[in-house]
């Protein structure tokens, strides 16, 4: 019965450092004290050769300029790897939430037991 209440209070404890230690991370990433992990980086696209008629190459390269800039003035290159590495990581945070929940449950049963 000891033991119980024992084996209980250190996992009701361990569930809660389990819940809080990722969220005050994700409070010190969201408030950009700390990066978040990277898990997507950016590599440099390889553009493939094409071969055309010299008249449209300019016209081509012209409009290939024109949507870069248009494209980078709405989204910034690293927007999408910056994003995809806060959703893996809330993903990530998620996961820790369920487990010490699941942990301090376990606590609060024997607790009560």
């Amino acid at each position: 019965m000891k033991t119980n209440k024992i084996i209980g209070i250190v996992l009701l404890f361990l569930g809660l450092l389990i819940i809080l230690y990722p969220l005050y991370q994700s409070y010190n990433i969201f408030t950009a004290k700390t990066a978040a992990p990277q898990i997507f980086k950016i590599t440099a696209p390889i553009a493939p050769v094409v071969e055309t008629p010299k008249k449209t190459i300019d016209l081509q390269q012209e409009m290939g300029k024109a949507l870069g800039e248009q494209f980078q003035k709405l989204m910034p290159p690293d927007f999408l790897p910056k994003m995809m590495n806060l959703v893996s990581w809330s993903i990530f945070v998620s996961l820790f939430l369920l487990g010490g929940s699941k942990i301090s449950t376990l606590g609060i049963k024997l607790l009560k037991s």
